[in-house]
């Protein structure tokens, strides 16, 4: 089947330096929210048009990113299975290929070797391979045998210890062959969001591992390992910085929801499960709002973050989840709750509130990030803040306050001791000062006049047809390809409105419930019923089982239960 795709200009422009390029690996930086998913499976199936057709592997950070991949890639027609495992034998014949998590990878990176031969590679925010040393040799000693490996990323990055594998460096910063940035994203409209840091000053009390009690501001210069205490005292749920905070957050996103856009969500990331519920519980009794929580340690916590993107939910609060890559355009307001204070992880907080939505009459779409006025933290916000207001062409008399030239960073002891939690204690945090205060303002923004009523347009720079996938191991059967399909011959609609994946795993369950059956009715073991049923169609295991034959070994199965009936009757 054909497939229609619309591409952005800077996704055209990638596409062509992808294609142009007869290098085997291509490092694409794209600004979160741009829509690096398109570009990516849209350059593999043109790769694949190009080069006959090949496995595509997409590996990623999180088990959530690998679900969200695979359905991406189905509406280009393109089958991941992101449940695969080594264990399960060879792929299926009319499987295009599988997503894994960086994780899986170095836990075995020679069960891939033979899967990646000669295929077509995504790496999801590749520098993700250089969390773990094993991380890095495993994708390299998995995915060296690929035909063409596409590496992507929301920001750019250092090699701080080791070179990332597959990836060019200058100067020790990663070399991209493409890049399209925050600032880029802004000036083409309709791409991303501006994004506005109201930073929160305080007072806070707090009495060190060493028993020494201390008071600061934002403002005073600390070590590091202090800066950091006075950091973790301002979040903590026993003071008043962090319900203020909250409170001004909910404010604006109700505002939002009242103004603009009904479904408007927030996300604040927390530090740990336990502050999470803390936030949550914040919310829920003080300020009325409802959240759901979303934490790593949660095995549910797919679910949730699916289920919230859906609903209507005010509030979601995270730990380790919301990062890069997960996909809710309908966050408009954020906090920054958490002691994670790197410039990467600060952007990718930041991206998860820049996804641009076509919601008429919403002009620009504003997010907003609310902060602790920590110096790290205001340098990151500074950065940003700057490629948004050069994007947006504001005057400097224009009433949007500047921020202060940030501090310098290196002004911070890097030598401080690691913190003893346990002897650590916050005894007071009292917010003071919100800096960018007229964020709260009702007055409009002159640089939305001209969107306002344009803001539902197609801004494609060009709609591309993609061929039809012609996968030499099998096709699907009638109705199991698209977006919609029809029943299969025999299944009395039980597969219609499910995509391939989806087909899989139902037709999986009634050959398990089949076999089941045949067993207690024959007096065979499950193990001998299966073994039969795979003779009969030809497979080794159900899991290397097309679509066609899952669906052969159904009917082979149904067929089986009526003769052993058939004889039980007649003893």
């Amino acid at each position: 089947m054909s497939r229609s795709v619309k591409l952005r200009p800077w996704q055209k422009r990638a596409i062509e330096a992808f294609l142009a390029s007869e290098h085997p690996d291509f490092l694409a930086v794209a600004t979160p929210g741009a829509g690096k998913t398109t570009f990516a499976l849209t350059a593999m199936r043109l790769e694949q048009a190009r080069s006959g057709w090949r496995r595509l592997l997409v590996v990623v950070p999180t088990q959530h990113l690998k679900v969200q991949w695979a359905n991406a890639a189905a509406r280009f027609d393109l089958h991941l299975e992101p449940e695969w495992a080594a264990s399960q034998g060879m792929l299926p014949g009319d499987v295009d290929g599988v997503a894994l998590t960086y994780q899986q990878v170095a836990a075995n990176p020679a069960a891939l070797v033979e899967l990646a031969r000669d295929a077509l590679v995504i790496f999801d925010e590749l520098h993700h391979a250089a969390d773990e040393r094993a991380w890095g040799d495993g994708v390299r000693a998995a995915f060296e045998g690929a035909t063409r490996r596409l590496a992507l990323s929301g920001t750019p990055f250092r090699s701080d210890t080791s070179a990332i594998p597959f990836v060019r460096y200058r100067l020790e910063e990663a070399e991209a062959d493409f890049e399209y940035g925050y600032a880029d994203a802004l000036a083409d409209r309709r791409v991303v969001r501006p994004v506005y840091f109201p930073r929160v000053g305080g007072h806070m009390e707090w009495s060190a591992p060493d028993g020494t009690l201390y008071e600061a501001t934002f403002e005073d210069p600390l070590t590091r390992a202090l800066a950091n205490q006075r950091l973790r005292t301002a979040l903590s749920l026993e003071g008043e910085w962090l319900p203020a905070v909250l409170s001004q957050a909910n404010r604006e996103l109700m505002n939002l929801r009242a103004k603009a856009q009904p479904d408007a969500g927030g996300l604040v990331i927390a530090m740990d499960v336990d502050h999470a519920r803390g936030i949550a519980a914040l919310l829920r009794d003080r300020l009325g709002s409802q959240a759901v929580v979303a934490t790593s340690e949660d095995p549910d916590a797919s679910d949730r973050i699916a289920r919230f993107a859906a609903a209507t939910t005010p509030w979601i609060v995270a730990v380790r989840m919301v990062s890069e890559g997960v996909d809710i355009p309908r966050l408009r307001v954020g906090v920054f709750a958490t002691n994670t204070t790197t410039e990467l992880f600060f952007r990718q907080a930041v991206g998860r509130l820049v996804r641009w939505q076509p919601i008429a009459g919403a002009g620009r779409q504003k997010a907003f990030l609310f902060i602790p006025d920590d110096v790290r933290l205001r340098s990151f916000a500074h950065q940003l803040a700057d490629q948004r207001r050069h994007s947006l062409r504001r005057r400097s008399d224009d009433g949007d306050t500047p921020f202060d030239a940030p501090p310098d960073p290196t002004a911070l002891d890097t030598f401080g001791e690691a913190e003893q939690l346990s002897l650590f204690a916050a005894l007071s945090a009292t917010p003071l000062e919100v800096e960018e205060a007229s964020v709260f303002d009702d007055q409009a923004d002159p640089d939305d006049a001209d969107e306002r009523d344009s803001a539902t347009e197609d801004e494609a720079a060009l709609e591309l047809t993609l061929a039809p996938v012609h996968r030499p191991g099998g096709v699907w059967p009638a109705g199991l390809h698209g977006s919609g399909p029809d029943p299969t011959p025999g299944s009395t609609g039980e597969f219609a409105g499910l995509d391939p994946r989806q087909a899989r795993s139902r037709l999986r369950d009634l050959n398990a419930a089949v076999v089941a059956q045949v067993a207690l009715v024959s007096g065979q073991t499950h193990a001998q019923v299966n073994a039969e049923l795979n003779r009969r169609v030809g497979i080794r295991k159900v899991t290397e089982a097309t679509l066609a034959q899952l669906q052969k070994r159904v009917e082979a199965g149904r067929s089986w239960l009526d003769q052993a009936r058939r004889g039980a009757a007649r003893r």
